[in-house]
């Protein structure tokens, strides 16, 4: 019993450790309706530098980080810097209506399926905020960075 208990354990470990996007790996594909219900795709960002931004309207630590991301997306969107944001909102006006009280004007797209997502299951999401940087050619070059490491990072990148 406690071999397969401890069997069944490493499995369901090893599942969620390959379920995490890894450094170097093409960003998979996401593809959701954004604010206005049009589908809007990552790929369609492909050539600028990309933080892809989970998050949801109900996060306050989510919440607390979008300052942050506006100002770099302000700062070096000109230079071929993007956000991607995915929220897990179920309920879209929630979504919209954080959107307006944050003064989000980056891409903004919603999988309304909330943790059971699964884009953010693809990205091994399994807490909020969450953020994956990709560079030009598509590829994941960090997670979770975040203020003067993120910073440095798009810096380096542009």
């Amino acid at each position: 019993m406690k071999r397969t208990f401890i069997a069944v354990a490493c499995l369901l470990l090893g599942s969620i450790a390959n379920a995490q996007i890894k450094i170097g790996q093409l960003a998979p594909e996401i593809s959701l309706p954004d604010v206005k219900g049009a589908t809007t795709k990552l790929s369609s960002l492909k050539g600028k530098v990309v933080l892809i931004d989970f998050w949801a309207s109900w996060c306050a630590p989510c919440r607390a980080a979008i300052p942050s991301v506006i100002k770099l997306y302000d700062k070096y969107k000109a230079k071929g810097f993007d956000v991607f944001g995915v929220s897990i909102d179920s309920k879209k006006k929630d979504w919209i209506q954080a959107i307006g009280q944050d003064k989000i004007t980056y891409t903004q797209v919603n999988d309304k399926a909330g943790w059971y997502s699964p884009i953010a299951e693809k990205y091994g999401v399994d807490a909020i905020p969450n953020t994956f940087l990709v560079d030009k050619a598509g590829n994941i070059v960090a997670v979770n960075l975040e203020g003067e490491e993120l910073e440095k990072k798009v810096k380096a990148l542009l």
